[in-house]
């Protein structure tokens, strides 16, 4: 078997012949995708060397964007649907994301809440003039419900980097007997002196992984943050 590799940000992956034949010749940018709730099985997947066959058949390439179009983001989306229906007869894994355009907030706000009810994590919203940029940006803006909860520090790991021989992550135990860490959101002064064990603290998350432990979790420095 003849593998291709396509690059996705910074990590190249090995894909079946058949999974990128008739790609375009121009750049994509995308993301792979099985359905909402399989990100630890999609990871499996792509990341074996010696692809699964059988297992890539569940993948998709869902493209957002082309890199290298000059051309403003409204007119770079018909492109690219214009781009995919010509290569979607040939080709069953590569699909352009659907985009639409909404100018009324109620709207934007219903759309959120229909994506999250299905198990997705938000929106992402994209100025219809915006020229392409690799990377993050502030163009490219990530709209997201969250969830607030509970948990009680049940021990400590220690940090790397600046923070070495300082707290890296708590452990915390919820309601429910769920354990996992929470390391992001701390401020400084916190990782010299974290919560003590027993404490009850609050976080912040966005839905859950495969395993039910809560995703992109994070303290809650204050009810606003």
């Amino acid at each position: 078997m003849r593998n291709h590799t396509f690059w996705y940000y910074t990590i190249k992956y090995a894909a079946p012949d058949w999974f990128t034949a008739h790609f375009p010749a121009t750049s994509l940018d995308g993301e792979l995708w099985i359905e909402r709730g399989k990100f630890q099985l999609l990871t499996q997947i792509v990341m074996d060397n010696t692809p699964d066959e059988d297992a890539w058949r569940s993948v998709k390439y869902m493209v957002f964007d082309l890199p290298l179009s000059p051309l403003p983001f409204e007119q770079r989306y018909q492109d690219l649907r214009q781009l995919i229906s010509t290569i979607s007869t040939q080709n069953d894994y590569l699909f352009a994301i659907e985009q639409k355009s909404v100018d009324d907030l109620t709207i934007l706000t219903q759309w959120l809440d229909i994506v999250v009810n299905n198990h997705g994590e938000g929106l992402m919203l994209q100025h219809r003039d915006n020229q392409y940029i690799a990377g993050r940006t502030n163009q490219l803006l990530k709209l997201k419900q969250h969830q607030d909860a509970e948990a009680i520090v049940i021990g400590y790991e220690e940090g790397n980097g600046k923070y070495q021989r300082q707290m890296g992550a708590v452990w915390v135990k919820t309601a429910s007997n769920e354990t996992f860490k929470i390391g992001s959101g701390f401020t400084d002064q916190q990782r010299k002196s974290p919560p003590a064990i027993g404490t009850t603290i609050q976080y912040r998350f966005n839905g859950y992984t495969d395993r039910g432990i809560p995703r992109f979790n994070r303290i809650r420095l204050s009810p606003d943050s």
